[in-house]
């Protein structure tokens, strides 16, 4: 995959050249809590019981080890950078092998892509996850998020086609294949942060506020579990993901999945009822 640095001005190839590795150790127990996380139930227990036979983690749990690696990142170099303006605004996960159900980690992250949208940048990291001792690759990730406020510093507007990871993925104009309503839980995103993403944005009603939201919101790669959960649970396994985030949900809220199978691929629309949040 080309990182275009040639492509860049001064400042964006300096911070293309930034990798933070970091390592993820994990357990049944931390299975369970993500599988909990985004929605999974006591009934559930292939997703909530370590003894049963079938015991395995949800797809999107591949988002979750790279997620101190991403974050890791320096973004300081942005101007009027704010963390409280960060927006996550897409996300792409690649599955390259069964996910064991415990074991060790190794992520690198780097900076992908970098564009000026004017009134806020627009930054891409990409992480591989491999297992520590056998150097096999588990997981990509490709992470988007937007910085409102940190726009115009020369760069480029316009990104590279990445496949998969950049695809529109517009749904077709015909009614959905299938829906699936799941209401939040108002401590979801109290729970979801355990695993990892400890954002004040989440929890804190001061923070939230800063960002411009009437109280603190769910995190997007929790909303992003809870669709991936639905295609599983209504068209079997997949081994990628790609979701763009349109829209804010909070925990308590309901969220509906529609889905439309076009040949191999699942295209989906998750939303709430009052407000559609691709």
């Amino acid at each position: 995959m080309a990182n275009s640095i040639s492509k860049d001005i001064p400042i964006i190839a300096e911070a293309k050249t930034e990798v933070v590795t970091s390592e993820y150790s994990y357990t049944e127990r931390d299975i369970i809590l993500y599988n909990l996380g985004i929605g999974a139930t006591e009934t559930q227990l292939q997703w909530t019981y370590e003894g049963d036979e079938q015991f395995s983690a949800l797809p999107t749990f591949g988002v979750i080890p790279q997620f101190s690696a991403s974050s890791s990142l320096s973004l300081d170099w942005l101007p009027n950078f704010n963390p409280a303006k960060l927006l996550h605004g897409e996300q792409y996960l690649s599955i390259k092998a069964p996910i064991p159900t415990s074991g060790d980690l190794i992520n690198s992250a780097r900076f992908l892509e970098i564009l000026d949208k004017d009134n806020a940048a627009a930054v891409t990291t990409v992480v591989e996850t491999r297992d520590k001792h056998s150097g096999k690759l588990i997981f990509e990730n490709q992470s988007t998020v937007f910085i409102r406020g940190s726009g115009g510093f020369g760069g480029k507007r316009t990104g590279d086609d990445r496949g998969p990871a950049s695809a529109s993925n517009v749904p077709p104009a015909r009614a959905p294949d299938a829906i699936f309503e799941e209401k939040t839980h108002p401590s979801q995103a109290a729970l979801y942060r355990l695993n990892g993403d400890i954002n004040p944005l989440h929890i804190l009603p001061e923070f939230a506020a800063i960002g411009g939201f009437e109280k603190p919101i769910l995190h997007g790669l929790c909303s992003m579990g809870i669709a991936g959960k639905h295609v599983l649970q209504t068209f079997g396994p997949f081994q990628d993901i790609k979701v763009r985030f349109t829209g804010v949900v909070y925990p308590g809220e309901t969220l509906v999945t529609e889905m439309w199978k076009v040949k191999s691929k699942v295209i989906f629309s998750e939303f709430r009822p009052s407000h559609r949040c691709r």
